[in-house]
């Protein structure tokens, strides 16, 4: 009778660094390169994400591989996205060391996670990643549209972000980055990092944002039309809707008619309107 192999090792301070050394990594702002050094904080997001045996996780810039082990530990199966060849590279020796029972289930993809159009396998079920700082919002919108089959998720962000992404109408952070994230999803604030889990440590804390899949409003307009007119309503933030949707209606006169057709007040301004008041102006806009 064979005995059940071992969980992943995870990583420590000693054995990242380790391993940056052996790659001469010196990790770059560009691409938003701070590597998580603590196992417990890598537990703690993966209890947080609620995945478990069913579940085909994607991983967004795994680095080091530090949440990579801990997601090993839980999921199906792993795909990590990596941008970085030498991090690509060195991923898949990381896993064999430090989790070589879980060998199998674990893929990683060299590419920027902002143009992948597919990823291989069975359809992922949820996303779970510290996404790079600079690119986060950009990178959770096109996972969310990219691939319809992911449930849910836990992504790591800069604090600042995470409270916009959670943020409901009429709150001072909400804008762009809430909106669109209300129309894939169900979105909410699931605690704080501190700096001193990373190496080297940022400038800014980071937050957890949760999100389970909803429906997208019902609406005759296509995601991009809403998406369009939500970028507009922010471009200015302080206009009145009827002055920020002019340029994209061509005139004062249709934006007017757009808002009639949404029952929106045309004083209105964008940091009140909900993701299907969105969609119901850009039904009345002619495109």
């Amino acid at each position: 009778m064979s005995t059940p192999s071992a969980g992943p090792r995870l990583l420590g301070p000693a054995e990242v660094r380790a391993l940056a050394a052996e790659l001469d990594l010196r990790p770059t702002k560009q691409r938003g390169q701070n590597f998580v050094i603590d196992a417990n904080t890598v537990r703690r997001i993966v209890r947080d994400s609620g995945i478990g045996r069913d579940d085909v996780v994607v991983e967004v810039g795994p680095g080091l591989g530090s949440l990579t082990l801990a997601l090993l530990d839980v999921a199906q199966r792993v795909v990590a996205v990596e941008v970085d060849p030498l991090l690509a590279e060195r991923l898949p020796a990381t896993i064999a060391a430090y989790a070589p029972g879980q060998v199998d289930a674990f893929e990683v993809i060299l590419g920027d996670a902002m143009r992948i159009e597919s990823i291989p396998g069975p359809p992922p079920t949820a996303l779970v990643a510290n996404l790079p700082y600079n690119v986060s919002v950009p990178v959770l919108i096109h996972m969310l549209t990219l691939l319809p089959s992911l449930e849910r998720g836990l992504v790591m962000v800069q604090a600042e972000v995470a409270d916009r992404l959670a943020a409901g109408p009429g709150s001072k952070v909400y804008g762009v980055p809430s909106v669109k994230a209300a129309w894939f999803a169900d979105v909410r604030r699931a605690g704080t990092i501190g700096r001193n889990v990373f190496w080297p440590a940022p400038n800014v804390d980071s937050g957890l944002v949760a999100w389970t899949r909803c429906d997208p409003p019902s609406t005759t307009a296509t995601r991009q039309q809403v998406f369009t007119v939500i970028d507009a309503a922010f471009a200015t933030r302080r206009k009145q809707i009827r002055a920020a949707l002019r340029p994209l209606a061509g005139s004062t006169e249709a934006a007017e008619r757009a808002l009639a057709h949404a029952g929106i007040d045309p004083t209105a301004r964008g940091e009140v309107l909900t993701v299907a008041d969105f969609a119901r102006i850009a039904e009345g806009l002619e495109w």
